[in-house]
């Protein structure tokens, strides 16, 4: 198994709202230095992801302007992909997921997407902007990157979304159709983008955009779980600490973390 590479991207000029998720990594990061004084850093599903080798930490991106920044994104992750180490990217905010799958693009070809979410991020654009957090997944669509789209725990769409939902046939199960974790099976390689707010705020009050009614982080871990397929690399996004509650979030960031290594580091 190739060492597994942390990335952080500490990058939030292209949020909507609030600022904050570029001190996200960090977070997660001073989080998980925490969690490695009390927990074993062994997956759920048995991985011991605290032994030598495992993953490692790659540093940020350097952040410039919005192009440079991008540019930054995908070299970065392509570098690590062609040296052979799956990637985890922290985020920073939504927007940085583009990037990422320019560079994932160039190294792997065409991926499937489960993607963890109270929003589909499907806008063309929003605000005036093409590079939004709000817009990841429908540049991706239309540069080829994705086959399938599979976006779990939407629940603040609307009109101009569902368009688009429809144009690519995007699967969604939202939290309306909600009935337990799915089983996801995949036949191309498999990246994996879990925003934050994907889960109700009750368990993640930490992030930009707070959307009640949400996950809980059961409903995600047990969503990785039962994913059937290979998944080459993935995000954590959206954590924005500055309102966050005593570290709550910041700690559940770290038990996705977990999970996610532990699905990186899957044969």
């Amino acid at each position: 198994m190739n060492e597994i590479k942390l990335l952080g991207i500490p990058w939030d000029a292209d949020s909507s709202y609030l600022r904050g998720p570029a001190l996200g990594p960090d977070a997660i990061r001073a989080e998980l230095a925490r969690a490695r004084s009390y927990s074993n850093m062994t997956t759920e599903l048995g991985l011991d992801i605290g032994r030598p080798g495992v993953f490692s930490d790659a540093g940020d991106v350097d952040v410039g302007t919005g192009d440079e920044t991008r540019t930054a994104i995908t070299a970065k992750v392509g570098r690590l992909l062609l040296d052979g180490h799956p990637v985890l990217s922290l985020g920073g905010d939504h927007s940085v997921t583009w990037p990422i799958l320019c560079g994932v693009h160039a190294n792997v070809g065409k991926v499937d997407v489960l993607h963890f979410d109270a929003h589909p991020d499907l806008y063309p654009e929003f605000e005036g902007s093409r590079y939004s957090h709000a817009c990841p997944f429908a540049r991706s669509l239309e540069d080829g990157f994705i086959g399938r789209l599979v976006q779990i725990g939407v629940r603040a769409s609307n009109e101009t979304q569902r368009r688009q939902v429809e144009r690519y046939g995007v699967e969604q199960v939202t939290m309306a159709a909600w009935n337990g974790p799915p089983t996801v099976r995949f036949d191309r390689p498999v990246y994996v983008s879990v925003d934050i707010d994907a889960l109700d705020p009750a368990f993640a009050p930490g992030v930009s955009h707070r959307e009640p009614g949400g996950l809980s982080p059961r409903d995600i871990i047990a969503t990785l779980q039962r994913l059937q397929g290979r998944v080459v690399a993935a995000d954590l996004v959206e954590l924005n600490p500055t309102t966050d509650i005593h570290d709550l979030t910041a700690n559940v960031a770290v038990k996705l973390l977990q999970e996610l290594v532990g699905l990186l580091a899957r044969p």
